[in-house]
């Protein structure tokens, strides 16, 4: 990867304590893929922070969190210097976010029965969906819907008990594990198309300096532009998964 040296405005901004410590969000099960022998999560995630801190020049330091609502409330604690999550807005509100490195496509999994055949039609007074709470899509429907209900549930798992056993209008989630749950629901059908694109990016708290900033921008860009993303993504078997995002 052809990347500038960061400054020392830059590195005192991304890494304040000598080490780089990088919030992961296990609850992703595309972008962390496994448990290292040591305890540590593997995947393309871990391995865009370990690269951002071998350019910075510091040791890496992973703090793991449970989902991607907990990394962001810990934004403001100082607890961690960057953090590894799908970028919305409502959590642009804590964390400033770099260009995203990679996309995953979200989409809804329609019951046997269900008459629907667009998003549009899923934005109707009475529709239910079920999703899991604080994730990205999650917050990305919050935002979109007009007149649906969102059924929301602390986990992926307990979204689809809620879709089967409360017969909703439709489950929301990342086209992967879409693939997965359609097992679970005899003639049971995917949406075709997406209404979003999960952007997952590395986000650091407010208030950190610009510098440090402007070189997340930077290293982002240059990852995605030296062919490290693709690299990783293929590493991890992922390559049916998650897109490289396009430059900004």
């Amino acid at each position: 990867m052809s990347l500038a040296l960061p400054s020392d405005a830059a590195r005192a901004a991304l890494a304040p304590t000598g080490l780089l410590r990088a919030a992961i969000n296990l609850s992703n099960f595309l972008l962390v893929t496994d448990t290292a022998p040591n305890g540590d999560p593997v995947g393309v995630s871990p391995d865009m922070a370990a690269a951002l801190a071998a350019q910075l020049g510091v040791e890496l330091v992973l703090t793991t969190y449970p989902n991607p609502g907990d990394v962001a409330d810990a934004a403001p604690t100082g607890n961690w210097d960057i953090g590894n999550i799908g970028a919305e807005a409502k959590r642009a509100e804590v964390i400033d976010f770099s260009p995203p490195y990679c996309e995953i496509e979200a989409t809804y999994l329609l019951p046997a029965d269900s008459p629907h055949t667009t998003f549009a039609d899923l934005d109707q007074p009475g529709i239910r969906i079920a999703v899991k709470e604080r994730a990205a899509y999650c917050l990305r429907l919050e935002q979109d819907l007009q007149a649906a209900t969102l059924i929301q549930v602390p986990s992926h798992d307990a979204a689809i008990e809620t879709f089967l056993a409360e017969e909703c209008d439709a489950l929301a989630g990342l086209r992967p594990r879409m693939n997965t749950d359609l097992a679970s629901v005899p003639g049971g059908r995917i949406l075709d198309g997406h209404f979003a694109t999960v952007q997952q990016a590395i986000g650091a708290p407010k208030g950190r300096d610009e510098a440090g900033r402007n070189y997340l921008h930077d290293f982002v860009e240059s990852a995605k532009s030296s062919g490290l993303v693709d690299e990783l993504i293929a590493k991890h078997g992922q390559q049916a998964n998650l897109a490289t995002a396009p430059p900004v």
